[in-house]
C-alpha cells in the first residue's frame, strides 16, 4: 500500500489486525495474522534475548537462533531494547515475527529506520515468506524490490470531495 501520511495506511492496518474497529465494515481472515509496526512489542527494560525469549515461549517458537542469526542481532541480545537504534529494534521485531510462523504478515513501514544491507535483508525475507505461500501487506513510503508485487494507491479509494459536500 502506498499514500501519502495521514490518507489510511496504518489505521487499515491496525483495523486488519484487530486493533482498532473500522467505522463500517469489517475484515475476516483464514490464518495468524502477524504485525510489525513501530511499537515491537518488546519490554524496554529487558536485554534483547530475554525480550525475545519472552515471545519464543509465548509462541512456541521451537527454532529461535535462525531469526536472531539471519538479522544479525547475536551482539546485541545482552543490551536491553531501550538502547537499541531504530535499525535493530525493527530487525528485532521482525525476528520475533518470523518466529512466530505465522501465514499472514501485515507490515506497517518495514524498511523505515533501515541500512542498505538490513533493507536487503527485509526485502528477502518477505520475498521468502510471499514465495512460500504465505501473504505480506506491507505500507510503505519507500519501494519495495519484490517480484510480483501488486501495489494498491490507497488514496485511489478516498471518497471524492463532491461526496463529502
Amino acid at each position: 500500500m502506498t499514500g501519502a501520511n495521514g490518507s489510511g495506511k496504518t489505521t487499515l492496518i491496525r483495523a486488519l489486525a484487530g486493533l482498532i474497529t473500522p467505522f463500517s465494515g469489517g475484515s475476516a481472515c483464514e490464518g495468524a495474522i502477524g504485525l510489525l509496526d513501530e511499537r515491537t512489542a518488546l519490554d524496554p527494560d529487558l536485554p534483547l534475548g530475554k525480550a525475545l525469549s519472552f515471545w519464543e515461549r509465548v509462541d512456541q517458537c521451537s527454532s529461535p537462533d535462525g531469526a536472531i542469526t539471519v538479522l544479525g542481532l547475536e551482539p546485541l541480545l545482552d543490551v536491553p531494547v531501550r538502547y537499541l537504534s531504530t535499525g535493530q529494534r525493527k530487525r528485532a521485531g521482525l525476528a520475533a515475527l518470523l518466529n512466530r510462523s505465522v501465514p499472514i504478515w501485515l507490515l506497517d513501514e518495514p524498511l523505515s529506520g533501515l541500512d542498505q544491507t538490513a533493507i536487503e535483508q527485509v526485502t528477502a525475507l518477505i520475498q521468502l515468506h510471499i514465495g512460500g505461500g504465505g501473504i505480506a501487506l506491507i505500507a510503505s513510503h519507500q519501494v519495495l524490490e519484490i517480484g510480483g508485487l501488486r501495489t494498491l494507491a490507497i488514496e485511489d479509494f478516498a471518497p471524492s470531495q463532491e461526496a463529502a459536500i
